[in-house]
């Protein structure tokens, strides 16, 4: 007895005239394209944003507009759109340079999922540690979606409101209401407080720029 198929491959079955075997496959899930970080710089061997020697990301956009933010020209959207991947490529090509990384800006969790991706990688693929400074409190993180994924990406986290008020310039805290989170026991209280408070550096464009949690005022 023979078999005969149709076209379709169904025993006996000729095709059904019409039939779009397209528009009856399965969909495919294509992954979601990586949104690029906005930049404003990249300090890659800083003193004074955390413990050891460290590159530091200073992101571009805020809206939270903390009076006598010492970065304002940090709070405008714009900023150098650059890709997960590179950004990531320019860190680890910085070797055993460097001992981690610090996030500020600018409102890091403002670019929440580039951020996300970033900080994975370093996780993941890097023995770096990494320091994030953000202006949200940590009551309003927590009602992030992803602030686990965050947490679990991250060995310190300087979370908190700028009030000038209450300026205190130590332990990587500009004012007392902030908050400091060890997620890790990579670091203690004590490595924060031996951080030198300032520093000049020349950034790629031949800029000088005085970072640090306690520079002098910009009038000086």
């Amino acid at each position: 007895m023979t078999d005969e198929r149709g076209k379709d491959g169904v025993p006996g079955e000729s095709p059904r005239p019409g039939r779009d075997p397209l528009r009856e496959a399965r969909p495919v899930r294509l992954p979601r394209p990586s949104l690029p970080l906005r930049v404003h710089a990249f300090d890659p061997y800083s003193q004074t944003s955390g413990p050891g020697t460290r590159a530091v990301v200073w992101l571009q956009g805020c809206t939270l507009g903390c009076p006598g933010c010492w970065t304002p020209e940090t709070h405008p959207p714009g900023g150098h759109e650059v890709t997960v991947d590179e950004l990531f490529a320019h860190i680890a090509g910085l070797g055993g340079r460097i001992e981690g990384v610090t996030v500020s800006g600018g409102e890091p969790l403002q670019q929440f999922r580039p951020l996300l991706r970033l900080l994975t990688r370093i996780r993941e693929e890097t023995s770096l540690s990494v320091l994030v400074f953000t202006g949200f409190g940590w009551e309003e993180i927590v009602r992030m979606p992803g602030a686990a994924a965050l947490r679990d990406r991250v060995d310190v986290l300087l979370a908190g409101r700028y009030v000038r008020d209450l300026r205190l310039g130590r332990g990587l805290r500009g004012s007392s209401n902030k908050t400091v989170h060890l997620f890790t026991d990579r670091y203690t209280a004590a490595d924060l407080d031996a951080v030198p408070d300032a520093e000049v550096v020349i950034r790629a464009d031949g800029r000088l720029a005085i970072t640090g949690i306690d520079p002098p005022p910009r009038d000086e």
